[in-house]
C-alpha cells in the first residue's frame, strides 16, 4: 500500500482496542495512542457511541487511537457506523490531521445527549458505568 492510499483515522469510540466494536477495524494498522488538540466536546449518544464535535471555546483533548487504513478498510468502517455519524477532520496533539467520526452538534442539543467530556475518552466514560 503506497502512502498516497493510506487514510489516517482517529478512533475514539466503540472501535477502540478493548471496546466491543474493535473487530470492525481489527485488520487495520494501529499507529499509536494519541490525543486531539483541546478543540472538541464528547457526548454519550444513548450510551452506545460517542458524539464528538468541534467547538470554538471550552474544548477538551480527546484520547484515542490512530490507525492507517486502505480505502477498502475505510469504506468498511464507514458502512458499519451508526446513523448520523459523519467523517470529518480532527487536529491531533502532534499538529497533524486525521479523519474521525463526528456527530452533529444540533442533534446532540436537540436530544439532550449528556456531555461526558470530563472523562477525556469514550473508554473512560464506559468504564465508569461498569
Amino acid at each position: 500500500m503506497s502512502d498516497s492510499e493510506i487514510i489516517r483515522v482517529f478512533i475514539c469510540g466503540s472501535a477502540l482496542r478493548g471496546q466491543p466494536d474493535h473487530g470492525t477495524i481489527a485488520d487495520t494498522e494501529f499507529l499509536q495512542a494519541i490525543k486531539t488538540q483541546a478543540l472538541y466536546r464528547l457526548h454519550s449518544v444513548n450510551d452506545q457511541h460517542p458524539g464528538v464535535y468541534a467547538v470554538a471555546t471550552g474544548g477538551i483533548a480527546l484520547a484515542g487511537e490512530l490507525y492507517a487504513m486502505t480505502p477498502a478498510q475505510y469504506d468498511h468502517l464507514l458502512a458499519s457506523e451508526p446513523p448520523n455519524l459523519y467523517p470529518g477532520p480532527v487536529l491531533l496533539a502532534d499538529g497533524s490531521e486525521a479523519i474521525a467520526m463526528l456527530y452533529p452538534q444540533a442533534l446532540i442539543e436537540e436530544n439532550q445527549f449528556p456531555d461526558v467530556s470530563e472523562f477525556g475518552s469514550w473508554a473512560a466514560y464506559k468504564a465508569s458505568l461498569a
